[in-house]
């Protein structure tokens, strides 16, 4: 004799199941993918903080008289995660008194449209010998 079992899944309570199921993978896919543009994010503000640094260095290892006073803008191309990503580098220096100055770096870039930068300064003394 067979026995006669009703206690099974319905279609309707199975695709009910899935369409929660889904729900729920989306909504980890979503956080995957804000894990991955956070990720990124801080990428480039660490590349563009360590972009101003060794700027920064370059210019307070020169001779004070050697530390231009114009504007200087350049473009750099990094690799930041296997990609390259466009930087925009802008050194500015004032003469505050006659043996010091005032050495700012400016790192700009974008990404996913939207403009983020990062400003450094320093100042920078005569060396009274």
């Amino acid at each position: 004799m067979i026995p006669n079992n009703n206690d099974g899944f319905t279609l309707i309570e199975f695709l009910v199941a899935i369409v929660i199921l889904s729900v729920g993978l989306l909504g980890l896919l979503q956080s995957v993918n804000y894990a991955i543009s956070t990720n990124m994010q801080t990428q480039l503000r660490d590349e563009a903080t360590r972009l101003a640094d060794e700027r920064m260095a370059t210019e307070k290892s020169k001779v004070f008289d050697a530390i231009s006073t114009t504007q200087r803008a350049e473009k750099v191309e990094v690799n930041v995660m296997n990609t390259f990503k466009n930087y925009s580098v802008v050194k500015n220096a004032s003469l505050l008194t006659t043996n010091t100055k005032n050495v700012q770096i400016s790192i700009v870039w974008r990404y996913k449209s939207e403009k983020y930068n990062h400003v450094i300064s320093s100042l920078v003394t005569r060396s009274i010998h």
